[in-house]
């Protein structure tokens, strides 16, 4: 079964934004590339050094992705953070195709209106290119993730990859999608 946004894309979304920006041909219309979530864990005590940390990050950040993450080492050591090469720092997943759509679907819907004392996201974190990247503080806001059985309290970061050429477009489609957007 394709995912619902996907078929929102495809029955109103790309009419929409081919009839508001005229395009000459039908691939110009902006899509969703990719989503990218990576979960740095360097605050967190001695995060290189205690497995159960990453273990934790990765089980949880699965369970939202609905995808395994990959662990990401630190480049270079760094003396004064205590910082090793080689070292575990953080973890990451790209998605992409139905995995992605559905991320963005429970995204939109279900964990934002979560977040505490929400009004929206902000319309001015997008990158010159079309790309979209959100920093969320908790990863207890999606539904996945069992409240009670949580050992530390985890940010991320969410970059939405889109094939806009400005980031007007981008803003358009991902308003087609339902992201909520401040109006500041």
């Amino acid at each position: 079964m394709a995912p619902r946004l996907k078929g929102l894309y495809q029955e109103k979304v790309a009419p929409s934004l081919n009839q508001k920006y005229s395009y000459k041909n039908p691939m110009q219309i902006p899509t969703i590339e990719k989503i990218v979530i990576n979960m740095g864990l360097g605050r967190l005590s001695d995060a290189g050094k205690d497995k159960k940390v990453i273990e934790e990050a990765v089980d949880e950040l699965g369970r939202i992705t609905g995808q395994r993450p990959v662990v990401k080492a630190a480049k270079k050591s760094i003396a004064g953070f205590k910082l090793r090469e080689g070292l575990p720092v953080g973890v990451a997943v790209t998605l992409r195709g139905n995995r992605m759509y559905e991320f963005l679907d429970r995204l939109v819907n279900l964990a934002l209106p979560r977040v505490r004392d929400f009004r929206g996201v902000s319309s001015k974190a997008f990158d010159g290119s079309g790309n979209y990247t959100l920093g969320l503080r908790e990863q207890v806001i999606f539904p996945e993730i069992d409240y009670s059985k949580v050992q530390h309290v985890k940010g991320m970061n969410i970059s939405i990859v889109t094939t806009a050429k400005t980031d007007e477009e981008a803003r358009s489609l991902l308003q087609e999608f339902g992201m909520p957007f401040t109006t500041n």
